[in-house]
């Protein structure tokens, strides 16, 4: 049997969720799951491995129409995931009608390479619903396969992985095959701290912020981490931190015992805060947090 090998990329609007999808096929916690639109800030490549396949799964951001710099970096993100593609997954939820942009949609319609549709969160849906949705998107995007999933509960998510290795193009692995991701270790401590920043605070304070793990020292019983948590503005700054440090602390406490789970070993992990002010509109501060890809 011939080796298969290629790009798996999943695009839709936030929140329909892409990265749940994205970890559930690879067994692995790689892209940070919140509640929270545009969780997703960079294009995060996941690698699956069999005896005659490799499948490079490919998270990006949620499609959005950008308000600012970072935002328009991340729309990139997504316009390079057409250019690569091997299989493209147009991921939708239950109630959704159409993608928040219209270049982005004609693309799709117009794929010349495999769309598979997946009409996500069926689980909070009934029959009726359901069968009204698959037929809305039929019409909607002709060109693509049409699934019924639950990421979450991982109802249809092997079938789905069954068909993409089935219309995968034979080809030799790109990737060695013990390799998990195309990001380096620090690229996962700064997103599981962004991650808890997601989780406990409110408004416009987790999109403010950016993580940079300035120290990774990897010994044999413990890895020993210090990351600077960059916020725009003092008065974020006060907030992240907390009163005496609780709120800190406590992301400090959750992102560790995360990380000791993602690494297998001992963590100790140093956070502070820095006031960075307006990196997202800064296109050489971007640039030095790998968004900025021009």
């Amino acid at each position: 049997m011939s080796h298969k090998a290629g790009f798996v990329n999943i695009i839709g609007n936030p929140n329909v969720g892409k990265s749940t999808l994205m970890n559930a096929f690879i067994g692995e916690k790689l892209s940070i799951i919140t509640s929270k639109a545009q969780t997703t800030r960079h294009r995060i490549l996941g690698i699956v491995n069999g005896d005659n396949f490799q499948v490079i799964l490919s998270d990006t951001p949620g499609i959005i129409k950008p308000a600012y710099e970072l935002q328009e970096s991340m729309m990139d993100f997504v316009k390079s995931a057409f250019e690569d593609a091997d299989v493209l997954i147009y991921m939708v939820e239950i109630g959704e009608k159409e993608l928040k942009d219209e270049a982005f949609f004609k693309k799709i319609t117009n794929s010349k390479i495999p769309v598979l549709l997946l009409l996500n969160k069926i689980d909070k849906s009934d029959q009726q619903q359901l069968e009204a949705q698959v037929q809305i998107w039929s019409e909607k995007v002709p060109n693509a396969e049409i699934f019924p999933i639950s990421a979450l509960e991982g109802f249809n998510v092997t079938e789905v992985f069954n068909r993409i290795i089935e219309l995968l193009p034979a080809s030799p692995a790109f990737y060695p095959k013990d390799q998990l991701t195309d990001k380096p270790e620090r690229f996962f401590v700064n997103e599981t701290i962004r991650e808890k920043i997601l989780m406990h605070y409110k408004k416009e304070i987790p999109y403010a912020v950016e993580i940079d793990t300035e120290e990774f020292f990897e010994e044999d019983k413990i890895i020993r981490m210090r990351s600077v948590i960059m916020v725009e503005r003092n008065t974020q700054k006060g907030i992240i931190i907390g009163h005496k440090g609780s709120a800190l602390k406590r992301v400090g406490i959750e992102a560790r015992k995360d990380l000791e789970q993602f690494f297998g070993k001992q963590v100790h992990l140093e956070l502070y805060v820095k006031v960075n002010k307006n990196w997202r509109s800064d296109q050489r501060q971007l640039k030095r947090f790998g968004y900025n890809q021009k």
